[in-house]
Parts: C-alpha cells; sequence; structure tokens
C-alpha cells in the first residue's frame, strides 16, 4: 500500500544517521583535541591555497610631520587542490548476508568503510604536513622536538600572531625508540594516535612509516590547521532525487542505503568534500633527525639554465642563513641554489 513506513525504512534510515552521526562525532573529537581548528565551507571546484607570509618593519623614529613609511608585508600563495565533491559506494550481497549474518556482512563493513573514509581525509593531510617549509635538522629526537616547536613559535612571533598550543608529528617508532618502557596513555581518534602534554607540546600524534617518515618531526599551531568542506546536505542535491542523510548544523558526509532488487544486493554510497590543510605552509616545521648538509648547485652543470628549482627540491638561504625550499618555477640569475642531504643519527 503506497505511503506506508515499513520496518526496512526504519532499519535503513537508522543506519545512515548512525554512519554519519558516528563520522561526525568522530571529527568533533579530533578537532577538540587539535585545538582551534577551523571549519570553512567551500563551493565545489574553489582552488584551495595555502600561504607564505613575511613582514619588514620599517623604522618607528619618524621626525614631527615626517610621513610614516610603510612596513612591507608580503603574502604570497600556491594552489594546493581544488576541492569537489567525492562519492563513493559500497555493496553488500545477499548471499554475503546469508553466509555471515547482517552484523558482520553489513554493520561490520559500515565500520570498516567509515574508517577508511577517515583515513582518505588524514592520509592527504599527512601528505600535505611534509610539505612544511620550516626545515631544520637535529642530532636527537628530542631535540628535534624542541627545534620544531622553537621554529613554529619563531614564525608565529616574526608574523605578529599568537600561538596558543603546538601539535606535533612524528613517527611511532622513533617515540617508542625515545620513551623506552616508560608508561605512557596512548589515546585515538579518527584513526589518529596521540599522547597529551608531551614535552611541550599539547598533542603529539603517533604516526606510521607512511604518514611520517622514521626520523622526522612535524609541528605547527593548532590555529594554523583548517578543515574546508563542502555540504553534502545542499538541497540542491535533493531536488536532483540525489537525497543524503546528514548531521550537524556543518554536515561533512551524506550517507545514503538502498537496496538493489536486480542484482540483490545491499547498496551504500557516500559523499564527501573534506580537505584538512594548514593555511600557512611556511608555518609548519619539518625537522630531520639528524645532519643536513647544504651544498650549492653548479650553474655549469649541465642543463642548469633549464632546471626548475622547485620541482627539483632545490634549497635557498635568506639573510639569516637559514635554508627553506624554493618556489622559484624558473631559475634566476645571479642566485644561488643548494641541495640538501640528511644523514640520519645513529
Amino acid at each position: 500500500m503506497a505511503g506506508i513506513t515499513k520496518a526496512q525504512d526504519i532499519n535503513t534510515t537508522a543506519r545512515e544517521v548512525d554512519f554519519v552521526t558516528q563520522f561526525q562525532r568522530n571529527w568533533e573529537h579530533l578537532r577538540e583535541i587539535m585545538g582551534e581548528t577551523r571549519q570553512i565551507r567551500k563551493t565545489p571546484g574553489t582552488v584551495l591555497k595555502s600561504k607564505y607570509a613575511s613582514v619588514v618593519l620599517e623604522s618607528g623614529a619618524v621626525a614631527e610631520g615626517e610621513t610614516i613609511p610603510y612596513s612591507h608585508a608580503t603574502v604570497a600563495t600556491k594552489d594546493y587542490a581544488a576541492i569537489n565533491v567525492e562519492k563513493y559506494a559500497k555493496a553488500v550481497s545477499i548471499e554475503a548476508i546469508n553466509e555471515h549474518g547482517y552484523d558482520d556482512a553489513v554493520n561490520r563493513t559500515d565500520e570498516e568503510f567509515r574508517y577508511e573514509l577517515q583515513q582518505n581525509v588524514t592520509g592527504r593531510f599527512y601528505t600535505f604536513l611534509n610539505t612544511g617549509t620550516l626545515i631544520s635538522a637535529k642530532a636527537t629526537f628530542q631535540a628535534a622536538l624542541a627545534e620544531a616547536q622553537a621554529r613554529v613559535r619563531n614564525k608565529w612571533k616574526g608574523m605578529h600572531r599568537s600561538v596558543t598550543e603546538i601539535v606535533g608529528w612524528c613517527n611511532l617508532m622513533d617515540a617508542y625508540d625515545y620513551l623506552g618502557a616508560a608508561n605512557i596513555t596512548v589515546q585515538n581518534q579518527f584513526g589518529m594516535n596521540y599522547i597529551e602534554d608531551f614535552l611541550g607540546y599539547k598533542k603529539l600524534f603517533l604516526c606510521s612509516d607512511e604518514e611520517v617518515a622514521r626520523g622526522k618531526v612535524l609541528a605547527t599551531p593548532a590555529n594554523n590547521m583548517i578543515l574546508y568542506y563542502v555540504s553534502p546536505g545542499d538541497s540542491d542535491f535533493a531536488k536532483a532525487g540525489l537525497g543524503y542523510t546528514v548531521s550537524g548544523e556543518t554536515p561533512l558526509i551524506g550517507y545514503h542505503v538502498d537496496g538493489k532488487y536486480d542484482n540483490a544486493t545491499s547498496v551504500s554510497y557516500a559523499i564527501m568534500g573534506l580537505t584538512l590543510m594548514a593555511e600557512y605552509l611556511d608555518g609548519i616545521a619539518t625537522v630531520d633527525i639528524g645532519t643536513a648538509t647544504f651544498t650549492a648547485v653548479s650553474t655549469s652543470s649541465e642543463g642548469y639554465a633549464n632546471k626548475k628549482p622547485d620541482e627539483e627540491g632545490w634549497f635557498e638561504k635568506d639573510s639569516k642563513n637559514d635554508y627553506f625550499p624554493s618556489t622559484d618555477h624558473a631559475v634566476v640569475n645571479a642566485k644561488t641554489y643548494y641541495t640538501r642531504a640528511v644523514t640520519a643519527a645513529a
């Protein structure tokens, strides 16, 4: 009879609500853990940009009646990626449900589906973090943690911005080598393991080799991180007959379940447009555990004039003799470029 809500409809709706609520709740918990991470809604196709910032102050000693000189502020941007709606689907056959039961065939695969979607977001975030441009190296794990934090605080102070909390990332093998048999509490949220209040870090995330390589420490202020998202609850989707269950005032994921009778499968659809990144790329410290050696690139080397320093991974040196990754897309005459090699700590 038309218009009657059946038991299967209620079960399906509850499953959708549970999926999006768990995903949303996991993110909110991670946001609380990281600190001041902002959420900004974007329209599909928007190109996200990271920034580089510097300010050179002019003298404040200005004579009476004289024009006050402007301090030179520079903010450059670098395109990161376009944010779009991403579409995913998972199907469970009636044979799988019959063989393994509903809980194993459907509920447990829903949990794995949700976990993989979370990993999709965090995986790209780790890739982005590893491109931080506050480059340094220190001989030990503890020294690298201190150096990363110092680099970040110094950079933020130079930009005249306040830092409330520093968040760090390291390889879990390096952390456990340092900690030894120490009794620590490791917590987990959104698929990320972390320890609290460690050597000046509000949170220190312990990462796999694929996320942060051994011998490397990353750090940035919590207020440097932003989650850009495309709302999956857009009314235009529903107008097109594509209704998704969402959760919260800032919905991050849409989920819909449908039974396909033509091939006897239960199909789950998920859509999301999420990019977790940092606003200032030069506000991310990347410190190697070891000794870094910089060697000037020979201008007489074959094909030098046609090289692209940013793609070659070359470095430049500033007035303070600090090295930083070059952003030049073509060789600039009279500029010296350097290669960097790191010898791991013994």
